[in-house]
């Protein structure tokens, strides 16, 4: 659970998240770790569309965004936090325009570029907690090691054709693993094509997302069991979830 900073709720933030208030277990204080809350999301895609769409709902109160890509067509029948009108235009800018629609209380910080080994420790650290959305092993393993590093929990998730998967990695924190535990290499070239290559259904992305909004919404707030050393696996075919345990390796 996150430290209570020194927020206040207005009038109309307060009827915003009235529904978050009256829960017990996130209540008045809940909210405002919310509000002073710093969340990274890395990759403006089908992941992190929902995650940005619904933090910000939510009254987290900084978002950073990383991407460097523009909108394009093809992105359009996943990427719900872009529309056609947006289409050629930055990733970042367009996300931002979405997000102060839906909550223009939500500050926003735009890192329009790709993340490197340059890059990556200087922006991470200063954010609560790192959302990986993206989609390929060498960002998640930077990602990974570089959260790691400056002490950050991240929340990963990856999705292919009809199967999803999400975990939560705190390996800074007594004997928790990290990804590479979980992957130890990245696999070779050509075993995991990306989503380009062998497609993927529209609301899977969604799914995931969600999940992965719901798991920092439970960090944040010290709330309920997060996903760590655990990895949650749906089959959209099958309409199953599946959690398999790991551990780090000594």
């Amino acid at each position: 659970m996150m430290k209570t900073q020194k927020t206040k709720l207005s009038h109309e933030e307060i009827a915003r998240y009235a529904r978050h208030i009256i829960l017990h277990e996130i209540g008045g204080p809940g909210q405002h770790r919310l509000k002073a809350a710093r969340v990274l999301v890395v990759g403006v895609g089908g992941l992190c569309s929902p995650v940005l769409s619904y933090l910000a709902a939510a009254g987290v109160g900084t978002l950073g965004i990383v991407d460097d890509d523009i909108v394009s067509l093809s992105n359009l029948q996943r990427q719900i936090i872009h529309d056609t009108k947006n289409i050629g235009i930055e990733k970042t800018k367009s996300a931002e325009q979405a997000i102060k629609r839906i909550n223009p209380h939500a500050k926003i910080e735009k890192h329009t570029l790709r993340l490197d080994e340059s890059n990556a420790e200087n922006i991470l650290s200063s954010y609560d907690i790192i959302v990986d959305g993206s989609d390929n092993f060498t960002t998640r393993y930077l990602l990974s090691d570089m959260a790691e590093k400056v002490k950050k929990p991240l929340v990963s998730g990856a999705v292919g054709r009809f199967y999803g998967s999400i975990t939560v990695l705190i390996p800074y924190e007594g004997d928790n693993p990290n990804y590479r535990d979980l992957f130890p290499s990245p696999p070779p070239e050509g075993t995991f094509p990306t989503c380009a290559e062998v497609g993927v259904v529209a609301p899977l992305p969604g799914i995931i997302g969600s999940l992965q909004a719901m798991e920092v919404i439970k960090l944040i707030t010290g709330i309920g069991d997060p996903l760590v050393g655990r990895i949650l696996l749906y089959d959209g075919l099958g309409a199953t979830f599946n959690i398999i345990r790991y551990k780090k390796h000594k």
